[in-house]
């Protein structure tokens, strides 16, 4: 009787233990990736390279593997392109593109219906095809591994707002006689913005639901150096990427100063 008793103390004692174990696993890393969301907007690279190895512990809980994994590879993946942003070593944005690479395949294979780890990979897979221009060889290489994850989210996600926001340089770059071109990535990234403000934003902190301010960013780019110049569109979708995101590095301090200085120019 002793026995049965103490059975009937000790196991739901061990669940509940268990339970609060993994509502504290989830609390501290949905605080981990507010941070890594926050650096990466900052530009603060030595935060995001330390928020990467701060996630290292999580990597083997079994219900949040694939999200440890995600933010991983979103952490390097943006520590790269800041590092674009800011001419960093060659060398260090491609390891760092690798990582990223990496963790997003690891995301999949915990999870293999994961649409925004394969949005990251196909954006990974692209720098490094743009990195590695004059090795003809490895960048054919590299796009043959974009094209099938491109053909697979247009069937399965054509409506994600990350997934249109990486398929913009895909069409900036590629000639209007074979379905790209300038007005063509304006347009993809005007859809996407349409399609974020449509749409609820998850409950969940750690499901990916960034988009908008990337979006305008991206928009504002594209007004400030296609051909003509649109420096009035240019100025507004920076600014209303500004209001989402104040603190944002590269919008703030980088590409708004260049629209500005740009319309000075034309005035």
């Amino acid at each position: 009787m002793k026995q049965k008793l103490a059975f009937a103390i000790v196991i739901p004692a061990l669940l509940t233990a268990c339970g609060t174990s993994q509502e504290s696993a989830r609390v501290r890393m949905t605080q981990i990736v507010s941070r890594i969301q926050r650096a990466d907007y900052e530009g603060d690279q030595a935060t995001l390279k330390k928020l990467y190895d701060d996630l290292a512990p999580f990597t083997d809980d079994p219900q949040l593997a694939s999200l440890v994994r995600y933010w991983r590879g979103f952490d390097m993946w943006r520590r790269a392109i800041n590092g674009f942003n800011d001419s960093v070593d060659p060398n260090e944005l491609e390891q760092d593109l690798k990582t990223a690479l990496d963790e997003f395949k690891a995301a999949i294979v915990k999870d293999p219906g994961f649409v925004d780890a394969k949005i990251g990979m196909i954006s990974c897979l692209g720098y490094m095809a743009f990195m590695n221009m004059k090795d003809q060889v490895r960048a054919r290489d590299l796009v043959g591994q974009i094209m099938p994850l491109v053909s697979e989210l247009k069937e399965i996600a054509p409506d994600n707002p990350r997934f249109i926001w990486i398929l913009g340089p895909i069409f900036w770059n590629t000639p209007p006689e074979r379905g790209g071109g300038q007005e063509k990535a304006i347009e993809n990234y005007e859809k996407g913005l349409e399609l974020c403000s449509k749409m609820k934003a998850s409950n969940d902190p750690l499901e990916p639901s960034w988009a908008e301010p990337e979006l305008m960013m991206s928009l504002a780019y594209s007004y400030l150096n296609r051909r003509p110049p649109d420096v009035n569109a240019a100025e507004r979708n920076a600014r209303g990427a500004l209001e989402i995101v104040p603190y944002w590095h590269y919008v703030r301090d980088i590409l708004l100063p260049q629209i500005l200085a740009a319309k000075a120019k034309a005035n």
